[in-house]
């Protein structure tokens, strides 16, 4: 019998059915951050000498797709799953070979794959970008860095091929900012003949991690304020061990989970320098989280006036609240005691989900529309049949459906499963259980 990753892995859609009504009890530690240990992966293919990732989220759908990938272009990737870590040897990558027929790659990132396939074999193939459909996400800006960087790129039917003798230095000037355009750009420039200028570079706490990690294997990495970064290629990189950083969009996950289940909560390996500003907007809602060195405690009692406040809020870039947190805002804004607004200018189409947490809380709790999204509270959530719409957009109804009265049913609830390492297993950890199976 697979298990619930090697299903996912395999592009089997997956169902939830939830009984409502479980309240969370315990400890939960945060896994290493799913934006981040990807990009870690791909950072790992410029050098032929070993790279240890401890923390690493193991379980994690995305990841292991990715390393599927690596596989294929010769690289020996392996996972620890039980101390959590993964080791990655590129000595023998060469160019990717793949069918795409079998429609296994559904993830964004593969554009991250390019640099190590070029330095090694002068050559990428590489599958056109998948992931989550919340809105205008091309891959036009990853053209344009392969391109000035000295490379030929031609867009194939199935896949994109990126051809060059090396990368040769050059400047990248974004149009927009852009996380992943930064991050391919900073892998391929870490390799490049010369000093890159990145200009309205985009830097997240996962983009930070990217760096520290590419520092540590030798590249010569500087940063000017929040968008401009110089990198001087070097010739050849070398292995190292790093951690990977806790996911910050987990921990919001999980504390928003525990005010909505009037859960008691403990919450390890919080990566505070990360997501002060979401936090801040948490307790503006009246709640009085109970902070350690590195971990959030959540029960009944944060409420100070026994519910949560209605607020207002703007998702868009960091350090301020991102797009991917956006769901879960709408969340406590459905249990707070009024009327809140979440405008979302990063991805303002990202509004799908709502339709479905509709189902759970009638029609007139919920209103949303291009950028703005308005919620009408306190909500009572009642069991149904939904349907994932992108990976936050399922782990929004999977909490709804577990605070709901009676059974929820979730179709597509892999899209849930795919972002979050060992979920079901976290649940049970905290006295709750929903059971998954193939649709």
């Amino acid at each position: 019998m697979k298990n619930l990753t090697e299903l996912i892995e395999a592009g089997h859609p997956l169902t939830a059915t939830i009984e409502g009504g479980q309240t969370p009890k315990g400890t939960v530690r945060l896994s290493g951050a799913k934006n981040a240990a990807t990009r870690l992966l791909a950072a790992a293919l410029l050098t032929d000498n070993t790279v240890v990732l401890s923390g690493f989220p193991t379980e994690l759908v995305d990841a292991n797709h990715k390393a599927r990938f690596m596989r294929m272009a010769g690289a020996q990737v392996e996972f620890d799953r039980e101390n959590d870590t993964a080791t990655i040897k590129a000595g023998n990558l060469d160019e990717a070979t793949f069918d795409m027929t079998d429609g296994l790659f559904p993830i964004r990132t593969t554009y991250l794959l390019v640099a190590g396939q070029i330095r090694k074999a002068g050559r990428a193939r590489i599958p056109y970008p998948g992931g989550c459909k919340i809105g205008s996400r091309g891959y036009d800006l990853h053209l344009m860095v392969w391109r000035a960087l000295g490379c030929m790129v031609e867009e194939k039917s199935d896949y994109i091929e990126v051809a060059g003798d090396g990368f040769k230095a050059g400047q990248i000037n974004f149009p927009i900012s852009t996380v992943g355009g930064t991050e391919n750009a900073l892998i391929c420039a870490a390799i490049a003949d010369g000093m890159t200028e990145i200009i309205n570079a985009y830097i997240t706490p996962e983009i930070d991690d990217l760096i520290k990690l590419l520092r540590r294997m030798g590249a010569a990495i500087e940063i000017f304020g929040n968008s401009l970064i110089r990198i001087h290629g070097q010739e050849k990189l070398g292995g190292t061990h790093m951690p990977v950083m806790a996911d910050r969009i987990e921990a919001l996950t999980w504390i928003v989970y525990a005010l909505m289940a009037g859960g008691d909560i403990r919450i390890d390996n919080v990566p505070f320098d990360a997501m002060e500003i979401p936090l801040i907007h948490i307790e503006k809602t009246g709640v009085d989280l109970l902070k350690g060195k590195s971990s959030i405690y959540v029960h009944p009692d944060c409420l100070l006036a026994g519910s949560v406040q209605p607020f207002e809020l703007a998702c868009g870039t960091h350090p301020g609240i991102i797009s991917d947190m956006q769901p879960f805002y709408v969340l406590l804004g459905l249990i707070a005691n009024g009327t809140s607004r979440i405008f979302d200018y990063r991805y303002p189409e990202r509004i799908a989900c709502m339709h479905e947490l509709a189902k759970m809380c009638g029609k007139n709790t919920i209103e949303a529309e291009v950028g703005k999204i308005t919620t009408h509270g306190p909500v009572k959530f009642k069991g149904t049949l939904v349907k994932s719409t992108d990976l936050r957009g399922s782990m929004a109804v999977i909490m709804a459906g577990l605070c709901a009265e009676g059974k929820t049913v979730v179709e597509d609830a892999h899209m849930a499963l795919r972002g979050y390492n060992n979920l079901t297993a976290k649940l049970e950890g905290l006295g709750v259980t929903i059971k998954v199976t193939e649709s």
